[in-house]
């Protein structure tokens, strides 16, 4: 017997997430670089991490060419045929960045052969009638901008907005949706404050400065974004945790209150006039108890030992109705090498979506991440995110049965409660 049907709005937007340098392959750009500086040393240190726990995966996180993106899911060459398999699961809407290296792999020199990918690859969304989602930066600079001083440059800023004005004429009249910076206070804290990605800094000067640019590059985007035409409708890519006050002691609520004011709400506050929507990345429940922010109860946790707690993205969805906008679920998804718990989690999520949406909240969309198996930063090829494995030997493509589940969700615009 099924239980009340949870139908979404009208017009809902349903699909997947991606970024460009963990599926292109092919990719010259800082990240690239700084993997084959580090994979040695990423692989010794996997030998030390209770992550991952399965066998087949513990081999991959010890072996240093699983650091390397190199041909990463080839999706450079096989997009159409990605496209297609997002087209058979139902999704209209689909997610993607753009590699600044393939756009401006010289200073002030735009490439004509990776503009015209990039024009290909949303015209190839259009015509599925897949609504195309832009991200204009997740995370990988041009060489030429490290040597300048990569984010800690006097004119970030400036060459920022000028690939984003850039982007916006290429893609005026056929994208609706862009998104500036993906993440800020995610790659702030592991590039700058500890060190895990490139470039690799543990100041937290450097932090605190790189998050302020970041706030200052989006601002002046919006602008030049907007300038090109009013038709797009400019954010970011945020990722939000549902910070939890242990028995809801004084001293934990205390805390509560700051890490969530800081890690949730300040970025978001110094951009709250420069973004039509916010776009929410969720991925984290902790738990504050007695000064100790801790990673949740961990009772069902992914490969890579995030907890499962689907609940969280209804009380993060609930606080961002302060903002009055729109949002856009932009990423939520987990490492499932096995699959066993994709199909529930999806379902569990989006349980928790409804009952925001039916509290106030407006959500005009759901991107899960990821649409494939891809090169997860640090940790390299072991997680497994994707709706679709990807045989990294063979680069053959094999849909998961969680994929068939989502996609009756996106057919049906709901799922039984």
């Amino acid at each position: 017997m099924t239980g009340k049907f949870l139908g979404f709005p009208r017009g809902f937007l349903w699909g997947a997430s991606v970024s460009s340098h963990q599926i292109e392959g092919g990719l010259i750009n800082n990240w690239s670089r700084w993997e084959i500086e580090n994979a040695g040393k990423l692989a010794k240190d996997a030998r030390n991490s209770p992550w991952p726990r399965e066998g087949v995966l513990k081999k991959e996180a010890r072996n240093p060419p699983n650091y390397i993106s190199g041909l990463a899911c080839d999706h450079y060459n096989l997009f159409k045929s990605d496209f297609n398999i997002a087209e058979k699961l139902g999704f209209n809407a689909f997610r993607f960045s753009i590699d600044w290296s393939r756009i401006e792999p010289e200073e002030g020199k735009f490439d004509q052969k990776g503009l015209d990918f990039y024009l290909r690859y949303v015209k190839e969304l259009i015509a599925r009638e897949i609504e195309p989602f832009v991200t204009l930066w997740h995370w990988p600079i041009p060489l030429w901008l490290e040597k300048k001083g990569g984010l800690e440059s006097k004119d970030f800023t400036l060459y920022f907005v000028r690939y984003a004005s850039k982007l916006a004429r290429l893609f005026k009249n056929k994208v609706i949706y862009i998104q500036t910076v993906n993440e800020p206070e995610i790659f702030t804290s592991q590039s700058y404050l500890l060190g895990r990605w490139p470039p690799g800094r543990k100041n937290p000067f450097s932090y605190l400065k790189v998050l302020k640019v970041l706030s200052e590059t989006h601002k002046k985007s919006y602008l030049a974004v907007k300038k090109v035409s009013k038709k797009f409708q400019v954010g970011i890519a945020k990722n939000n945790a549902y910070f939890e006050a242990y028995k809801n002691r004084p001293q934990n609520k205390f805390l509560k209150l700051f890490a969530k004011w800081w890690w949730n709400d300040y970025f978001l506050n110094s951009i709250k006039d420069y973004q039509d929507f916010i776009g929410l990345n969720h991925y984290f429940h902790y738990r504050i108890d007695d000064g100790v922010i801790s990673p949740g109860e961990k009772r069902v946790h992914s490969d890579i030992g995030w907890e499962l707690y689907p609940s969280s993205i209804y009380f993060v969805l609930k606080d961002l109705l302060k903002y009055k906008k729109p949002v856009f679920i932009t990423e939520n998804g987990l490492a499932d090498y096995k699959d066993k718990y994709r199909g529930w989690y999806i379902k569990e999520i989006l349980k928790n979506v409804y009952r925001a949406v039916s509290e106030g909240v407006d959500v005009k969309g759901y991107f899960h991440w990821s649409l494939l198996d891809n090169f997860e930063w640090a940790e390299g090829f072991w997680p497994r995110f994707g709706l679709v494995e990807v045989d990294y030997g063979t680069q053959k493509r094999k849909i998961r049965k969680s994929a068939f589940e989502y996609s009756r969700v996106i057919r049906n615009n709901g799922l039984d409660d």
